[in-house]
């Protein structure tokens, strides 16, 4: 139960900060503290392409990381409520304007692969097991991927922070049935295609 436990408030602190400041440092600090604060735990996914990623590597079982995922996509939606009750507005995550769903889903791919690479490397992986630099390598990858790519994508590189707010805002996702297909599907193949790469990597070394 405190895996799932820390997996919610990881979750909820860093779709609740996308949410009020929008702005990447902010969003790639709160991720490498959470992270530092629960990796002892849950392994700090918060995010359920890294889930799935890690999930590939077989390093949690499927019942888990289930739990995991569905842990997630509620604290998310529990974040959009609270930035609701706070702001009195809609948090919705959504592609640039005049951004085409092709161009949104290679953004929110490509930089998913590149967190989760960095999750694999840097927290996962036995070779790199006890540093102490794992969290500001995720927070940072984070940032830089909101700051090139948040504009064009929405920024979400997590199927949690793209479909939360859209999800406790029915009525959005329904009128933006792209945007189901954009934050499901181009995280979790930027996800899986990292954890394969990693895969290769260590046999490669082996």
């Amino acid at each position: 139960m405190n895996k799932y436990i820390i997996e919610f408030i990881g979750t909820f602190f860093l779709v609740l900060t996308i949410g009020l400041s929008g702005n990447p440092i902010a969003i790639g600090v709160v991720l490498a503290a959470m992270v530092y604060m629960g990796g002892y735990v849950s392994g700090a996914h918060y995010n359920p392409a890294i889930t799935l990623g890690v999930l590939l590597q077989k390093k949690i079982k499927a019942k888990q990381a289930g739990i995991y995922m569905i842990v997630q996509l509620f604290a998310a939606i529990m974040a959009a409520a609270t930035y609701h009750y706070i702001q009195g507005g809609k948090m919705a995550v959504n592609p640039g304007v005049g951004v085409s769903f092709g161009s949104a889903f290679a953004i929110e791919s490509i930089f998913t692969f590149a967190l989760v690479s960095v999750v694999l490397h840097t927290a996962v992986s036995n070779k790199t097991k006890g540093n102490d630099y794992f969290g500001i390598a995720i927070g940072f990858v984070l940032m830089a991927a909101a700051f090139a790519g948040g504009h064009i994508s929405g920024g979400a590189f997590n199927p949690a922070v793209g479909l939360g707010p859209d999800i406790y805002y029915w009525s959005f996702l329904s009128s933006h049935i792209s945007d189901l297909w954009l934050y499901l599907l181009a995280p979790l193949l930027g996800g899986a295609a990292a954890s394969a790469v990693y895969g290769m990597t260590l046999k490669s070394k082996a």
